[in-house]
């Protein structure tokens, strides 16, 4: 009897040990074809999402009408729809957002897209995302690319 009393005892504290090391949150793991939105969030699988540790400031809509059908959007949503071709990606969920959207971790490949939307300079590291997204930030500003850079429209007017 003692001894089935202590693999009991056992047993429920290696069960509790393994419900303590559970992560709080469930994590979805979304995969699929992105389509670009024109304030820079993706359409995944029905998700809407917004990439995790950035903001996409507004910038002018720019419509490229070398390019049939003709893409138009912010230059931010426009370089990051370039830069997906269509392809798969994978977002980890971080945060569902009150507006029904939530907040992802997304890859290309092995590429973070929060990391090239900042490494692009077209994209804002917001005050609680990692360390490498403000230098990464802080990188692009000092390039000159990007939002950091000369506007286009500035350009075209002297020609």
């Amino acid at each position: 009897m003692k001894t089935t009393n202590s693999l009991i005892k056992h047993v429920l504290a290696a069960l509790a040990a393994a419900l303590t090391m559970q992560p709080a949150v469930a994590q979805a793991d979304i995969s699929s074809f992105a389509f670009v939105q024109d304030d820079g969030s993706l359409k995944v699988s029905g998700y809407l999402i917004r990439l995790y540790g950035i903001y996409i400031p507004p910038t002018d809509q720019t419509c490229y009408t070398f390019i049939r059908p003709i893409p138009c959007g912010t230059r931010a949503s426009l370089a990051l729809d370039f830069k997906l071709g269509g392809d798969f990606v994978h977002c980890t969920e971080r945060a569902p957002n009150a507006d029904g959207s939530i907040t992802a971790s997304c890859r290309l490949e092995d590429q973070d897209l929060s990391a090239w939307m900042l490494q692009q300079g077209w994209t804002v590291a917001l005050p609680d995302a990692p360390f490498e997204y403000a230098a990464l930030e802080k990188i692009a500003r000092s390039r000159g690319v990007g939002i950091w850079g000369i506007p286009v429209d500035a350009i075209r007017g002297h020609r």
